[in-house]
């Protein structure tokens, strides 16, 4: 299975990636909205189809990012029956399964954080997703959201620690850096509920945490009963001027293809050294050669009216010309995906048509 955790530190938010190797049909969890490029990125690289975006309970503290998901990759959005959302299109309860080519999740209902918090269970019980119900050495807040404290604590018993000791722990935040942890460890050495902690214990730690609200609760809660779709028309966050993708490192690339289509629309910054650029691959019509060492010192060579395309020979120099760019002050900027090699390889032609 292909695994990844991903971090918000805005909201300390850790958004999960599950994947079947096989099939490549792929679930997220926990997804935040303004980290929704670097997901989309990250799926489109290692070439996923996401089945499933899912919620393990209604967030306080950050909007969800289902609905973008929903509508960028076509994935149906997944979240407790109780909690409130009436935007599901697969409402979620005790028991229900939630497959992805040869794996699955089970459905864990684990409330008092909420009234309807999820923990989600891998079916060879290794790994559990549990939202904000059990944290790493603490356990969620229960003063707001339909919370119980008493409802958490048989949760947490009957839900969680009935895992293997070894199963993985991967909750929906941490304030400290640390990212996982086992049931067996929680059982052991969590300050809130584990060790020989009774029930009035827990209620007692826990009815005396003295925490502030959520900056974002006022925001967060009535998107995320929305699934994260904004109220108004959200401004498209992609260039007007060409189909460009920023990759998972961040990178605006753009395709060989395009460029070749729309050579007059943009100007293409070649940066291979001088030899290159009259070498073996030749050079495209009209483009202007600053090599990527040179590139810093000569920005003010590089013309504005247009958008520009970096390109050399494999598209990992360029890669770094676009970033130099950027943060030179240029708006539209793209690296020519594969460079060269792949405009060789589709037969694309060096002179303008």
């Amino acid at each position: 299975m292909i695994f990844r955790q991903l971090f918000d530190s805005d909201s300390s938010t850790y958004t999960y990636l599950l994947a079947c190797s096989e099939t490549r049909e792929a679930v997220l969890i926990d997804t935040v909205f303004e980290k929704h490029d670097r997901d989309v990125a990250l799926v489109r690289e290692l070439g996923l189809q996401v089945k499933y975006v899912l919620d393990t309970h209604v967030h306080a503290d950050h909007v969800t990012g289902a609905w973008r998901m929903k509508q960028a990759l076509g994935a149906r959005i997944g979240g407790s029956a109780n909690g409130g959302a009436n935007c599901l299109g697969q409402p979620l309860a005790q028991g229900d399964r939630i497959t992805f080519g040869r794996h699955a999740l089970e459905v864990r209902e684990t409330p008092g954080h909420t009234a309807g918090c999820l923990t989600l269970v891998t079916t060879d019980h290794a790994m559990a997703f549990t939202g904000d119900c059990l944290l790493i050495r603490g356990a969620g807040r229960t003063d707001f959201q339909g919370g119980d404290v008493h409802r958490m604590w048989r949760s947490i018993r009957e839900q969680i620690f009935s895992l293997p000791d070894a199963c993985l722990v991967y909750p929906a935040h941490d304030y400290s850096g640390r990212t996982c942890s086992t049931v067996g460890e929680e059982r052991r050495y969590n300050p809130r509920i584990g060790g020989e902690a009774r029930e009035e214990d827990f209620v007692g730690y826990m009815n005396n945490l003295g925490l502030p609200h959520p900056g974002k609760i006022d925001i967060a809660v009535p998107a995320n009963l929305e699934c994260g779709r904004p109220q108004t028309p959200a401004e498209s966050e992609e260039p007007d001027w060409g189909p460009v993708r920023k990759t998972y490192a961040g990178i605006p690339e753009i395709s060989a293809e395009w460029v070749a289509a729309n050579r007059g629309a943009v100007h293409i910054l070649d940066v291979r050294g001088p030899e290159e650029f009259v070498g073996a691959l030749g050079q495209l019509q009209g483009s202007q050669n600053i090599p990527l060492g040179e590139l810093r010192d000569r920005l003010g060579e590089v013309p504005r009216d247009k958008p520009v395309v970096a390109i050399c020979q494999s598209g990992k120099r360029s890669a770094m010309a676009a970033t130099i760019l950027l943060k030179g002050g240029w708006q539209d900027v793209a690296n020519v995906d594969g460079g060269l090699l792949e405009w060789h390889k589709l037969s694309l032609p060096l002179g303008a048509d």
